[in-house]
């Protein structure tokens, strides 16, 4: 497979019903330059490790974004309201709309 696709399986229900938990996903990796809002993204975990998330992107400002779950519950996602804005650069890749 090409080195710029990355498949991720889904763990957990934050990115409902957009994303459901065990689906495999195709994530692509862009030029940063590209990232928008909208986009839903695979990125480095701010303060875990090794661990990563997946999370649409709210806004873009100063080269951080903020990133949020798709599930309408407040409880179902760990995201930029719990760690803040992340660098654009832990962004890993995107889902391109044809990929899930």
């Amino acid at each position: 497979m090409d080195s710029r696709f990355v498949d991720v399986k889904v763990n957990g229900n934050s990115m409902w019903p957009t994303l459901r938990d065990g689906d495999i996903v195709r994530f692509e990796k862009i030029d940063t330059k590209l990232i928008e809002p909208n986009l839903i993204v695979l990125f480095k975990h701010p303060f875990k490790k090794n661990f990563n998330l997946i999370k649409r992107i709210s806004s873009v400002e100063d080269g951080e974004v903020f990133l949020v779950g798709d599930n309408p519950d407040p409880n179902a996602s760990e995201d930029s309201h719990n760690f803040g804005r992340i660098n654009i650069k832990d962004i890993i890749a995107v889902i391109l709309e044809n990929n899930f």
